[in-house]
C-alpha cells in the first residue's frame, strides 16, 4: 500500500495496542488525515507510534544529564520507522486546569502585554486618578522656562502633608535654615512670628524656598533652587504660578497631592503569578471560595424545625437533645423569634444573628449532655463564621469537600475580580488598564490596539511589542476563537477551544521541519469556521511540516492531500489499513466504510416524521455570561439540538442554567443555576440526567463492569456456582476492591507501582497473581469453565455470547453493544477510556434502565471522537430515548445529528458579545428556510444532500 515518493514517512511492523503488524508509508510535509471507527486504533498508529518515537528519538538526542530532567519515554512496539521529524503533539488531554492559567498567559500574549504596560504604560494614582509622572531636575527646569515671560513664581517644599500635630519643632528647623516664608492650609506666615497650629487637625505645609520671575538668565538659580525643595520635600515640588493654577512635580512615582508612592513599573507588576502584582488579599486568584447562605439554607420556605438549615454539622439542629438545637433555643429566646416559623419569613434583624452571629454578645444555652446538664455563656458566631472555623480546622480533605459544596465563587472585595494590586491597575495605556483589555474578545482588542493612539516615542519603544501581540492575536482569529477573552480560565474551554489555542501558539512559533500530530482539532467548532481551520492547518503544511490530524470530520478529509482509513472495525476486529490515498480515491473503495459514508453509499437518514411536542419547559429571562435576557421554550417529549456558532451561549443556556436548575429542583442537588427569572414547566419531570464526556472513574479500580452494574450481576453468578458453595464463598469473595477473595500483594490492582526518582513511575505486574488481581483459590472457582479473572478480560462481544442465557447481563451487554462499544474489556481502568468512550458507557447505563417517560437527558456534543458509522448509531440511541416519551436536548455542531432532531434552537448570531440570542427554532426544514441562521444555511445542504442520493 506504499504510497510512490521517496519522501515518505516509513512505518513497519506497527503492533502497538490493536495494531496489527501494520505496514504504512505517509507523505512528508502533506495535510494527512487519519480516519476509522471509534477504536480502531487511528491514535494508537499517530499518537502511540509515530508521535512517541518521534519524541523518543529527539529526547535521545539530548545529553544524560538533560535527559535525566525530562523522563524515560518507552519505545513503541514496532520495528521500524524512517524518515521521522522531531514530533510536537496537539491533544485534547494537556490543557493547563490551574485556575491561575488564562488564555492570555498559555498564548504568551499576556506576557507581551505586560512588558507593553511596563514600557509604555501611564501610571495613575490608585487613589484620586490623577496621572504621575517621573521627571528629572532638568526636566523641571525645562518645564518651568517654557512659561510665558514675566510670569511670577513661587517655589514650594510640600514638607508635611495631611498630617496632625502643631509641627513646631518643623517651624523651628526651617527657621534656622534660612527660609523666611511658610504657606499653612493655603495662608501665608512669616517664620519669624508665632505659628499655633490645632493638633487634632490635619495640615498641609510647605516651605517657600524661592520667588522668581520667569526670564531668560534664571536657570542657574532656578536649578539650584529646585534641587534645595527636592532635598526639603523628599522629591517632591510645588510651583506656585501667580494667578495660575499651581503645577506639581515628582523625582519618584509618586502622586504629589495624596502622597502615594508607587514602586518602579516592571513587567511583573502586572503579573498575578508574581506576589510584586497580584491582589494581596485573593492572591492573584481574583475570586475567593465562600459559605454562600442560598446553599446552607436551600428552601427558605421552610422552617428551622422542618430542617430549613442544610449544612454539614447543622442537621441535627431538628433533634431536640443536640448542642446545635440548645443554642438555637437560646438565640429565640433572646431575640424573640419561634423555630417554626419559615426562614423567610424572619425580621433582618434575626436573620442577620442566625447567620452573621451575635457581634459578641453571649446568650445562655441550656444544654444536657453526656457529663450532665449545664448553663453554658455562648457567643454565637454565626452560622457563616461557624462553618469557615470548622473548614479551616479540618485536616480531612473529605470533609474539606463536602464543606465546599456549601461554598460558591465570589469575586475578590479587593480586587473586584482583577487580579491585581490597585497600583498595577492604574497604569494605562489608551486609558485602559490591562485587566480591562484581556476583558475584551480577541476581535475587540485588536481594534482597540489597531486604534491606539500613540506618541513618538511610545511607537519606537512600543511598536515591536505591538507587532508581536497583533500577529498573535491575528492567529487566535484564524482558528476561529474571535469569541474568547485573554482573561478566560484556561479550565473554561472545552478540548477543542484548548487544542485550537494550543495551535495557534505553534503556528505563532513559525517551526519548519516538524511533525504535527493534531487530535479531532474540529471539536466545537461550527462549519462555518472550519475553513478557517483548514486553512492554518494548510498553513503550517506550507511552511515546510507534515501535518497528521486523527478525524472525522468530512471537510477536513476532502481538503487533505492525504487520508488513511484505519479498520475495518473496532478493537480486535480493527487495527488494519483498509484504505488509503485521496478522499475521492477512499470513496471508490469498496472495503471502507468511511468511504461509504463520505460518498453517500450509506447514509444517515432522516427521519419520515417529526415527533410532537407533549409538552413545553419555558426557560424566562436567561442573562447568564453573554445571553440577552432572553426567553427559550424547549420541547418535551422530543430530541432538540441546540445549536449555533462557538462562544454563541450554547453551554451557558444549557449546561448553566437549565441542568443545574433542573438538578436542584428535582435531583435535590447543591448547584447554583446561571443568571435567570425563572423556568416553567418543571413539574412534568421527575428527574435530569447529565452525559457528559468527564471519566466514569479517576482510578484503575474503576472499569466499565462495575460502572454499568454488571459486575454485581456476575459477581452473584459466580457466588451461585457449586464450587463457591461448596467452599463458602459469597460475593465479596469476587470483588478486588475487598479483602477476602483479592490478591494482597497488590491490593487487587494487578499491578505494582515503583516509583523511580529523576525517570517516570515504572509498572510491573504483581509477581504473586501475575496481573489477574484475585488469589489462587479465588481463581479455581469456574462459570462455564471461565475464572473471574478471564470473565473480567472478556471483550462486550464475547460476554455477550458467553451470557446470552442470562437475560439480566445480556440486557446491559446488548445496550454497550449497541452504543458501539463492543470492543472494550469488562474490566478495562476507566483511566485508558476515552471522552467518547466514556459517554457512550454513561448512555448505555441509562438505556439500560427502566424508563420512567419523565427524564431530560443532557448532552453537549456527544459526536466528539465519533466515525460517521458511530454517529448513525449514536442517533438511533437518542431516537431510542426519546421515542420513550423522554426529553433529550444536545448541544451539538454535528450535521448528522442535528438533521435527525425533531426541534432545533439556533443561538446566535456570532460569539461573545455579538451571540446570547434566540435566532431560529422549529424543525430543522424550518430552521434551514431561516435567511439569518448560519446554520440553516448548513442544515439545508445536508437535508438535500440526503434527499439527493436517496
Amino acid at each position: 500500500m506504499a504510497v510512490k515518493n521517496k519522501n515518505n514517512i516509513k512505518i513497519r511492523g506497527a503492533c502497538e495496542h490493536n495494531l496489527k503488524n501494520v505496514d504504512l508509508d505517509i507523505p512528508r510535509n502533506e495535510l494527512v488525515v487519519l480516519t476509522g471507527l471509534s477504536g480502531s486504533g487511528k491514535s494508537s498508529l499517530a499518537f502511540d507510534t509515530i508521535y512517541a518515537e518521534g519524541q523518543r528519538r529527539y529526547m535521545e538526542s539530548l545529553s544524560s544529564y538533560a535527559r535525566q530532567f525530562l523522563g524515560q519515554m518507552e519505545k513503541p512496539n514496532v520495528e521500524s520507522i524512517e524518515g521521522l521529524s522531531p514530533a510536537i503533539s496537539i491533544d485534547q488531554k494537556s490543557t493547563n486546569r490551574n485556575p491561575r492559567s488564562t488564555v492570555g498567559t498559555v498564548t504568551e500574549i499576556y506576557d507581551y502585554l505586560r512588558l507593553l504596560y511596563a514600557r509604555i504604560g501611564i501610571p495613575h494614582c490608585p487613589k484620586c486618578g490623577k496621572e504621575i509622572k517621573k521627571q528629572t531636575v532638568d526636566q523641571m527646569v525645562d518645564q518651568v522656562m517654557e512659561m510665558e515671560q514675566g510670569t511670577k513664581i513661587q517655589l514650594l517644599a510640600p514638607v508635611v502633608r495631611g498630617r496632625k500635630g502643631t509641627h513646631a519643632k518643623l517651624f523651628e528647623r526651617a527657621k534656622k535654615s534660612g527660609y523666611v516664608r511658610v504657606r499653612v492650609d493655603g495662608n501665608l506666615y512669616e517664620l519669624s512670628e508665632e505659628i499655633v497650629l490645632d493638633k487634632n487637625i490635619k495640615h498641609n505645609i510647605e516651605i517657600i524656598v524661592d520667588r522668581l520671575v520667569v526670564k531668560p538668565g534664571i536657570e542657574k538659580r532656578l536649578t539650584d533652587s529646585i534641587e534645595s525643595v527636592l532635598h526639603l520635600a523628599e522629591g517632591l515640588l510645588v510651583v506656585d504660578v501667580i494667578g495660575g493654577e499651581p503645577l506639581r512635580f515628582s523625582q519618584s512615582f509618586s502622586c504629589p497631592d495624596c502622597g502615594i508612592s508607587v514602586d518602579e513599573i516592571e513587567p511583573r507588576s502586572f503579573s498575578f503569578n508574581n506576589p510584586f502584582g497580584a491582589c494581596p488579599v485573593c492572591y492573584g486568584l481574583g475570586y475567593k471560595m465562600e459559605f454562600d447562605e442560598d446553599l446552607m439554607i436551600p428552601d427558605k420556605n421552610l422552617s428551622i424545625d422542618e430542617g430549613a438549615i442544610a449544612v454539614m454539622g447543622w442537621q441535627s439542629c431538628t433533634d431536640k437533645g443536640s448542642y446545635t438545637r440548645a443554642i438555637l433555643e437560646a438565640l429565640s429566646k433572646e431575640y424573640h423569634f419561634s423555630l417554626s416559623t419559615p426562614f423567610k419569613d424572619y425580621p433582618k434583624e434575626v436573620h442577620d444573628v442566625l447567620i452573621h452571629g451575635t457581634n459578641g454578645k453571649e446568650v445562655k444555652v441550656h444544654y444536657r449532655g453526656q457529663r450532665g446538664e449545664g448553663i453554658y455563656d455562648v457567643a454565637f458566631e454565626g452560622l457563616i463564621r461557624n462553618m469557615e472555623r470548622k473548614y479551616r480546622e479540618t485536616s480531612s480533605e473529605t470533609i474539606k469537600a463536602e464543606y465546599e459544596e456549601f461554598m460558591r465563587i465570589t469575586p475578590c472585595h479587593e480586587c473586584g475580580g482583577q487580579r491585581l494590586k490597585k497600583e498595577s491597575l492604574a497604569v494605562t495605556v489608551g486609558e485602559k488598564n490591562i485587566s480591562e483589555i484581556t476583558g475584551f474578545s480577541i476581535t475587540v482588542l485588536k481594534e482597540f490596539l489597531n486604534q491606539l493612539a500613540l506618541t513618538k516615542q511610545q511607537e519606537m519603544i512600543g511598536g515591536q511589542i505591538l507587532k508581536e501581540i497583533n500577529a498573535r492575536l491575528q492567529f487566535l482569529l484564524d482558528v476561529g476563537l474571535d469569541y474568547l477573552t485573554l482573561a478566560r480560565a484556561t479550565g473554561s474551554l472545552s478540548g477543542g477551544e484548548a487544542q485550537r489555542i494550543r495551535l495557534a501558539t505553534q503556528i505563532g512559533s513559525g517551526l519548519v521541519g516538524v511533525a504535527y500530530i493534531l487530535d479531532e482539532p474540529s471539536i466545537g467548532l461550527h462549519q462555518r469556521d472550519n475553513d478557517k481551520l483548514l486553512n492554518t492547518l494548510k498553513h503550517l503544511r506550507d511552511l515546510g511540516n507534515s501535518v497528521i490530524v486523527v478525524e472525522h470530520d468530512e471537510d477536513t478529509m476532502l481538503a487533505a492531500d492525504c487520508v488513511v482509513d484505519i479498520g475495518p472495525g473496532a478493537g480486535e476486529h480493527g487495527g488494519e489499513v483498509v484504505a488509503q490515498g485521496t478522499a475521492k480515491e477512499i470513496m471508490k473503495n469498496k472495503k471502507s466504510i468511511t468511504g461509504a459514508y463520505l460518498s453517500g453509499r450509506i447514509q444517515i437518514p432522516v427521519p419520515e416524521e417529526r415527533k410532537q411536542p407533549t409538552g413545553w419547559l419555558k426557560v424566562i429571562g436567561a442573562s447568564e455570561n453573554n445571553l440577552k435576557h432572553i426567553d427559550v421554550e424547549f420541547p418535551l417529549g422530543v430530541m432538540t439540538c441546540v445549536t449555533g456558532v462557538s462562544g454563541s451561549g450554547k453551554s451557558s443556556l444549557v449546561n448553566e442554567i437549565l441542568y443545574k436548575r433542573l438538578a436542584r429542583e428535582l435531583n435535590r442537588a447543591r448547584t447554583i443555576p446561571g443568571k435567570h427569572d425563572a423556568i416553567e414547566g418543571m413539574e412534568q419531570l421527575d428527574k435530569v440526567i447529565n452525559i457528559d464526556q468527564s471519566p466514569i472513574g479517576r482510578t484503575p479500580r474503576s472499569n466499565p463492569a462495575t460502572y454499568t452494574g454488571v459486575f454485581d450481576l456476575i459477581r452473584d453468578l459466580f457466588a451461585a456456582t457449586p464450587d463457591a458453595k461448596a467452599r463458602g464463598y459469597k460475593k465479596g469473595r469476587f470483588s478486588f476492591n475487598v479483602k477476602g477473595g483479592r490478591c494482597e500483594a497488590c491490593s487487587g490492582d494487578g499491578i505494582l507501582k515503583i516509583e523511580m526518582h529523576f525517570l517516570p513511575d515504572v509498572y510491573v505486574p504483581c509477581e504473586v497473581c501475575g496481573g489477574k488481581r484475585y488469589n489462587r483459590e479465588t481463581l479455581e472457582v469456574h462459570y462455564k469453565g471461565k475464572s473471574i479473572y478471564d470473565v473480567l478480560n472478556m471483550t462486550v462481544e464475547e460476554a455477550l455470547h458467553f451470557f446470552e442465557h442470562v437475560p439480566s447481563i445480556r440486557r446491559k451487554m446488548e445496550t454497550l453493544y449497541d452504543v458501539g462499544l463492543s470492543y472494550i474489556r469488562l474490566g478495562q481502568p476507566s483511566t485508558t477510556l476515552s471522552g467518547g468512550e466514556a459517554q457512550r458507557i454513561k448512555l448505555a447505563t441509562e438505556l439500560s434502565k427502566r424508563s420512567t417517560g419523565k427524564t431530560v437527558y443532557i448532552l453537549d456534543e456527544p459526536t466528539t471522537g465519533l466515525h460517521f458509522a458511530d454517529v448513525h448509531k449514536l442517533t438511533e440511541i437518542l431516537r431510542r430515548l426519546a421515542s420513550d416519551g423522554n426529553t433529550v436536548i444536545v448541544i451539538e455542531h454535528n450535521l448528522d445529528v442535528i438533521k435527525t432532531a425533531d426541534y432545533i434552537i439556533d443561538v446566535g448570531p456570532e460569539g461573545g458579545d455579538r451571540g446570547g440570542t434566540i435566532i431560529a427554532k422549529g424543525t430543522p426544514e424550518e430552521v434551514a428556510a431561516n435567511p439569518i441562521s448560519y446554520t440553516g444555511k448548513y442544515i439545508d445542504m445536508a437535508l438535500k444532500k440526503g434527499v439527493r442520493k436517496n
